[in-house]
């Protein structure tokens, strides 16, 4: 499974300076600026330009730009109207079909090269969030592509299907779980949770995450600035399991030595299996020490 160390995707209007700004203050590891559903239609045209004058400033985060659907009249302008050596990723909203990220992927590569930028060098995020791409997910996975990694969009996956969003979540597990099972059957990183809509339960939006956290996920979208910290510290290992998992990894080492693949660390059985999933809980902790983010 590939290394990770992305853990909070904070959604911003594009065309809101003052939002982007804040958001670009805080502790996120990827900052999203919006022109799709948080920008008003007679101002998607427009924010394209102020998106790229934002991408050209000095900022301590990746910054990705979430474009319009394939679908719609808006996703080829957007692409082009924001590509550049300062862009770091596209978020595709509601991907449908295996089809469609080839378009996609087609089209970025060639603004790859007319902007004089490595071919596949910008990451490209889609969000799971319709019937559609549920059933078309892993063949996207497994596509050969660009991408790294899904999302999940809860609120229009639950609108599309009909189904009532609790603050249990039930209803997302199965989708959750396929998106978790897709992404590993692609060789991709674990994917990212949809975003939580009520911003101010703090408590709920914890229990979210790790549920999210527990089925598989790497990270979360978050659409507001107090639930980046938050996320952060749920998908972060924290110094009880990096430790509990380093014993484990040791005492492990030195039974193979000897011959020996299953032994006991203090009480709790351990093989191959949990051996594998300890040294993932120290990649990831390494990693995000390497990039400062732990």
């Amino acid at each position: 499974m590939r290394p990770h160390a992305n853990r909070t995707y904070l959604f911003t209007p594009g065309n809101h300076a003052r939002r982007v700004e804040k958001a670009l203050q805080l502790n996120a590891d990827v900052v999203i600026l919006d022109l799709e559903d948080a920008v008003a239609v007679a101002e998607k045209v427009a924010t394209r330009a102020i998106i790229k004058e934002t991408l050209a400033k000095p900022k301590q985060c990746a910054v990705y730009v979430r474009v319009n659907s394939y679908d719609t009249e808006y996703c080829y302008g957007d692409l082009s109207g924001v590509f550049g050596k300062d862009l770091d990723g596209i978020v595709l909203p509601k991907l449908e079909s295996a089809d469609d990220l080839k378009s996609v992927e087609s089209v970025m590569t060639d603004l790859e090269r007319e902007h004089g930028l490595e071919p596949g060098s910008v990451d490209l995020m889609p969000i799971i969030e319709t019937a559609k791409g549920a059933d078309a997910v892993r063949e996207i996975a497994q596509t050969k592509s660009r991408i790294k990694r899904l999302s999940l969009g809860g609120g229009d996956y639950t609108r599309d299907l009909g189904i009532e969003w609790t603050h249990d979540e039930l209803a997302l597990l199965p989708i959750r779980s396929e998106i978790v099972l897709a992404s590993r059957l692609g060789e991709l990183e674990p994917p990212i949770d949809t975003v939580f809509l009520h911003i101010k339960e703090h408590d709920a939006y914890r229990e979210s995450c790790s549920r999210a956290r527990g089925l598989g996920f790497q990270g979360k979208l978050c659409i507001h600035p107090d639930q980046v910290d938050r996320t952060n510290d749920v998908f972060t290992p924290t110094e009880e399991v990096v430790t509990w998992s380093r014993k484990i990894v040791a005492e492990f080492e030195k039974a193979e030595k000897d011959g020996i693949a299953s032994i006991q660390v203090d009480g709790y059985f351990v093989d191959y299996p949990i051996v594998v999933k300890a040294q993932r809980a120290l990649n990831t902790i390494d990693l995000l020490k390497s990039l400062g983010k732990a």
